[in-house]
Order: structure tokens, then C-alpha cells, then sequence
């Protein structure tokens, strides 16, 4: 196999162009074998193959920066670049599912959020400038779906301002981001890809005029003085040149010597190119490519031959929200569904089905979808704008000035909240507890079990003056934890025996948590030490009967899948003291650092978030506040 004899970049230089198409099969086969076994991002692997082979034969990585938007497609890049072992994949000690620092020299880029790696590229482009290093070169792909974020065309504007600064943006054009890629931009593209080229055009012409006597000379140089306009008629790429950029393309993205001449030029270029690559997600893999929802973006365990999933996946989160929201719409006219270029990921396709002419895709764009679902609560609608934990991180000033400040009715839905493991630091939904805390006049429910999260989604969507925010996990939904009462307008889930006067631990249980936080308060009763389990079910604000009951408690402990920094322990410790209540707290949650990738249990172990861990510091606490502390150690829990 000529893939085992890859081991880093220039060893492609070597191969004759037969080699190199035998070497493209041969990742697809290998891409498709792997990734069946771990679970992956497939399609778009598939998709770029001859692209990133090309790339790595016209650019000398790591000298030359080669920087991939999202890296969901970097899975070739890897291969590329040394890492053929993928059988832990996305697991503890495995590859990361993305471009990684700690991995090798070779990957830049390691956050993969959409729409980033233009502004990446333009300050690596002024560093190479101010530090005179001319020999070296940026290319950056970037994914139409990526480009319908507001990012990238920030970037563009500062990049097409120095017409003399090197700078190659590859436009991995395959129709789609999870699903087909709509809006404007869309459009412009798709015209470009059923136009034939100005350049082939002009060429055409050049050579039919120059054989025409006395006129064909002169009118050849007119209409190529006339060139803009030209281009305009006969492939509106006058977009990109409007800005300053020079444009080259459409090329064929799986034609590996027209991608390594149309990069080469690019490459001697002395300012910034746009090379637009036209791709098939999915490519040479008949499932993928007859997956129309996306095209196997993202599998889990597949068989390799037939595609279809292994095990029979549970009823998930997301998929409670999905059918919940089509009951919604169904009772209420007014609701509408937003999604940010993630209509199937996010469960939305169902409503989307049901009611086709309100449900609005804004493309990776979720400060443009939190303003516009001010603008829809204005119009007298209410949007669900569902969307994952992680990336409402980039929407945060629009929910506060746009939606908060003006006291719209918008329900905000965070999928894969928490700690969700495989996708690595960045796909942890460990800051909007925080980041949210903050807003004056939100809502926040986290539900515990699926009926939960039916009945808080009802009555987010009741409000009407405040922006709400329903958050849950990533994978599949828990067995039900019924309430024994009510305290206030949380949930009792467990009470101590009658004849205890004052129990020792209130424990405040949040989200997906409760089932630990009942086996916590088990360990501690078979240490002598009674516990009381409430679910505040909204988590901001902080349940006015939390305080009083927290009186009646020696410690307070909170337990929540989120950041413990400005997290919903945090908000619990203010409360209590602005109610004058002088109770020991203990805060459990995530630390404030980047989790490497691993599964959610593996992680919640590492981190001690888990019931024997938590159940054991509890003891040591209550131990000490009973005077034991320093005499003898606090029993074991197993």
C-alpha cells in the first residue's frame, strides 16, 4: 500500500500521477474502514481527499501554515502527516477528532468553531509580513457552509485591504455545511459552479479572434479591457474581485492536477487568491452519498458495507425536544424554530417538516439568529432558537443587549450541554450556565428526565417578556426521576427520615445530574448522614424557598454539569448570603480548563464528578463540622 509509505508530506512528492489516484483510493478505503469502527465525521473526509493531498504537495507544512476552518475535515491531513493509527479514534489516548497542537507541528488550528480560520489566516499572514519572511506561505480552507459566518467576512474585508500581502484561501465548495447551504451567498456560488469559467472563456475567444484577420487582434484587446464587466455576464465571480481578491476557479476538486496548478499559481501570487474548489461530500462511498439529510457528516458505528449504524440507538435528548417541538407547533401558530446551519443535529428537521414556512436556517450565524429572534419576539412571534451549549458562547451580547435588554420572548435550546467528551474542549457545553448567570431578567431550566424537559420547553415558550433558555445533555435521555413534592417551585426527589430534626446536607441537584445525586445521598445515608435532594428545576433565578430550606441544613452541596466558576453554585452562594443564611456550601461541577477528549464517563471520573468522589468530600466535610475531622479520618465510601 502506498499509504503505509506516507510518513509526512514530501513523500508525496515522489509519486507520479498514477500513484497519486491510487493514493487517494486508498485513504477513501482506508477513511471508511476506520472511521465505521470509531465513529466519526466521514462525508466531509471524503470529500477533500485529492484537495489535501494537493495542498501538501504545492505547500511546505509546518513551514507554510496550512490551516483547516472547523477541522472536521482533517482526517486526510492527519494521514498526510504521519498519524495512520486511528483505532482510538476520538477516545482517550487516541487522535483527536480535530486538528491538535499536541498531536503534531503540522495542525494550527484546534478550536472548531466555523468561520474562524480566516482571521487566523490574515494575522499569521501579517506575522509573516512584519517579520519578513517571504518564503512563507498561508493557505486556509474554508467551507461555503463556514462561509455564510459573519467571521469570515470580517476577515475578508481586512484581508483584501493589503493587495500586497500573500494569502491563499481554498473554498471547499461541497453544497453543504450539515445539510445543503442556503441563503445568499449559496446562490452566488451555485451560479458559479454552472457557469463556465471567464478564463476558459477568454481563452476560447483569444485563440478564435487572433486567427480572425485585421479585426480579431484589436477587438481581442477590447473585450479584454472590458474584462470586469465580462466576467460579470459570464461567471459572476465579480463578488470576490470587488473586494481585491483575486479569484481562480471553479476547479474540479477531485482533479488533482488541476487542484496542484490552480494552488501553484495561487501560491506565486503576491496578494490574496481565492481558489474555489468545487467538492462532493461523501465522495466514493455510495451510503454517504445517498445520505441526503448530510451526507454522513458524523456517524457512529457503522458497517462498513451497508452504512447503517450497528447498535440501535436509544431515544436521546434530542430527539424528546424534536417531537415535543412539533406538539408545540401544533397547539401554538406562533412558535417558530431558528437553527444555525444545523437543522438535523439539533432535532428541528420534524418541526422543520411540519411546518415548512416557520422554521428559519440562519447558517453559522448565531449572532444573526439571536437578533433576528428579537426582531420575530418584536413581530408578535415567539422563536426556539436550538442551538448546541457550545456555540450560543458566540451569540452572547446579542442575547444580552438585543434580546435580554429589550425583554423579548425568545427560548433559547441548548443541545449537548455539559461535558459531551468525544468532540474535545471546544464541543463542551461547560460555560453557559456561566456566561448566563449574568443576564438580567433570564430563565434557565434544566431538566432531569425527558418528561422534564417536555413540560420546562411548554413553559419556556409561555414567557413573554424574558428571554428562556432550556439546557440539556448530549446522547441518550436517562430513566425517569419522579418528585415526591414540591418546595417552592423546585422538585423534592428525596427527603430524610421524619424523626431528623435538622438533616446534615441539602444537596441541589441540577439538570441530567439527579440520578448521581441520589446515589450520593445513599452513600451518605450509610454513613449516619441524612441528605435532602431538591431539583430547582429553573436554575436562574434562584428559587426564593431555596434559602429557608438551606437553613435547615448544616451544608449546602450543589451539583452541576457546567463550569463551577460563575456557575449555578456560584449564584446558589449568593443567594444564601444575601438571604443572611450562614451555611457551609460546597460547589461540584466542571474545573475551568480545557477537557482533552475521551467519553463523558471517562471525563466526570477524571474530574471527580462522580457520586463516590463527591459522597467521599461530603463525608470529610461533615466529619469536620462535627468536630472528628482532625481526630480520625472520615469513613470510606465505596
Amino acid at each position: 500500500m502506498l499509504l503505509t509509505r506516507i510518513k509526512g508530506p514530501r513523500d508525496l512528492d515522489r509519486l507520479s500521477p498514477e500513484q497519486l489516484n491510487q493514493l487517494a483510493a486508498e485513504i477513501r478505503s482506508f477513511l471508511v474502514d476506520a472511521v465505521s469502527k470509531t465513529g466519526g465525521h466521514l462525508g466531509p473526509n471524503l470529500g477533500v481527499v485529492e484537495l489535501t493531498i494537493a495542498l501538501h504537495r504545492v505547500f511546505e507544512s509546518p513551514k507554510d501554515k496550512i490551516l483547516f476552518d472547523t477541522g472536521h475535515q482533517a482526517y486526510v491531513h492527519k494521514l498526510l502527516t504521519g498519524r495512520q493509527d486511528f483505532t482510538g479514534l476520538r477516545t482517550k489516548g487516541g487522535l483527536s477528532g480535530y486538528p491538535s497542537r499536541a498531536e503534531s507541528e503540522h495542525d494550527v488550528i484546534e478550536n472548531s468553531h466555523a468561520s474562524t480560520v480566516l482571521g487566523w489566516a490574515d494575522g499569521l499572514a501579517k506575522a509573516n509580513q512584519v517579520l519578513g519572511r517571504e518564503d512563507h506561505h498561508v493557505a486556509a480552507v474554508i467551507g461555503d457552509g463556514a462561509l455564510t459566518g459573519g467571521m469570515a467576512w470580517e476577515a475578508l474585508n481586512n484581508i483584501a485591504a493589503a493587495k500586497d500581502r500573500p494569502l491563499v484561501i481554498v473554498v471547499n465548495d461541497n453544497e453543504r455545511s450539515y445539510g445543503p447551504t442556503i441563503g445568499g451567498l449559496a446562490d452566488h456560488l451555485a451560479t458559479l459552479r454552472t457557469t463556465d469559467g471567464y478564463e476558459r472563456f477568454l481563452a476560447r475567444g483569444k485563440d478564435l479572434l487572433e486567427r480572425t484577420p485585421v479585426v480579431g487582434k484589436p477587438l481581442y484587446e477590447t473585450l479584454h479591457g472590458a474584462k470586469k464587466g465580462l466576467k460579470d455576464f459570464i461567471a459572476p465571480q465579480g463578488m470576490f474581485e470587488d473586494l481585491g481578491l483575486k479569484y481562480i476557479g471553479p476547479i474540479d476538486g477531485h482533479d488533482l492536477e488541476a487542484l496542484e496548478s490552480a494552488l501553484t499559481r495561487a501560491k506565486r501570487f503576491s496578494g490574496p487568491v481565492i481558489v474555489h474548489c468545487l467538492t462532493q461530500k461523501g465522495r466514493g462511498y455510495t451510503p454517504a452519498l445517498e445520505h441526503e439529510a448530510d451526507r454522513f457528516h458524523a456517524v457512529g458505528v457503522i458497517h462498513p458495507d451497508t452504512g447503517l449504524p450497528v447498535k440501535t440507538a436509544a431515544a436521546s435528548w434530542t430527539s424528546v425536544f424534536a417531537d415535543e417541538m412539533v406538539k408545540i407547533g401544533h397547539d401554538r401558530p406562533d412558535v417558530v424554530g431558528i437553527t444555525a446551519a444545523m437543522l438535523h443535529p439539533v432535532g428541528l428537521n420534524k418541526f422543520a417538516e411540519a411546518f415548512p414556512d416557520r422554521i428559519y436556517d440562519v447558517g453559522i450565524a448565531e449572532q444573526h439568529g439571536a437578533t433576528s429572534a428579537a426582531g420575530l419576539a418584536t413581530g408578535g412571534v415567539h422563536p426556539v432558537f436550538a442551538v448546541y451549549a457550545t456555540f450560543l458562547n458566540r451569540a452572547f451580547d446579542q442575547v444580552l443587549m438585543d434580546v435580554a435588554l429589550h425583554k423579548c420572548g425568545v427560548t433559547f435550546v441548548l443541545d449537548r450541554a455539559g461535558v459531551t467528551g468525544d468532540d474535545g474542549a471546544s464541543h463542551n457545553g461547560m460555560w453557559d450556565m456561566s456566561i448566563l448567570q449574568v443576564v438580567p431578567g433570564l430563565r434557565l431550566a434544566a431538566p432531569r428526565d425527558a418528561e422534564q424537559l417536555r413540560a420546562q420547553l411548554r413553559e419556556a415558550v409561555e414567557v413573554k417578556d424574558a428571554p428562556t433558555v432550556v439546557r440539556f445533555s448530549k446522547g441518550v435521555v436517562g430513566p425517569a426521576v419522579p418528585a415526591i413534592g414540591r418546595i417552592g417551585g423546585m422538585d423534592l426527589l428525596r427527603a430524610p427520615a421524619p424523626e431528623v430534626r435538622q438533616p446534615d446536607v441539602l444537596i441541589v441537584s441540577v439538570g441530567a445530574l439527579a440520578p448521581m445525586c441520589l446515589e450520593i445521598a445513599d452513600l451518605l445515608d450509610k454513613q449516619g448522614i441524612s441528605a435532602t435532594v431538591v431539583d430547582p428545576r429553573w436554575v436562574k433565578p434562584v428559587d426564593e424557598a431555596l434559602a429557608p430550606l438551606a437553613e435547615r441544613h448544616r451544608v449546602v452541596v450543589t451539583v452541576e454539569d457546567n463550569g463551577r466558576t460563575g456557575g449555578v453554585g456560584a449564584a446558589v452562594s449568593q443567594a444564601l448570603r444575601d438571604a443572611g443564611v450562614d451555611v457551609p456550601l460546597r460547589d461540584f461541577g466542571i474545573p475551568q480548563r480545557f477537557l482533552d477528549h475521551a467519553l463523558r464517563k471517562e471525563i466526570l471520573a477524571e474530574i471527580g464528578l462522580t457520586a463516590p468522589d463527591i459522597a467521599r468530600q461530603v463525608t470529610g466535610l461533615v466529619a469536620k463540622l462535627d468536630g472528628r475531622y482532625e481526630s480520625e479520618p472520615a469513613a470510606a465510601v465505596d
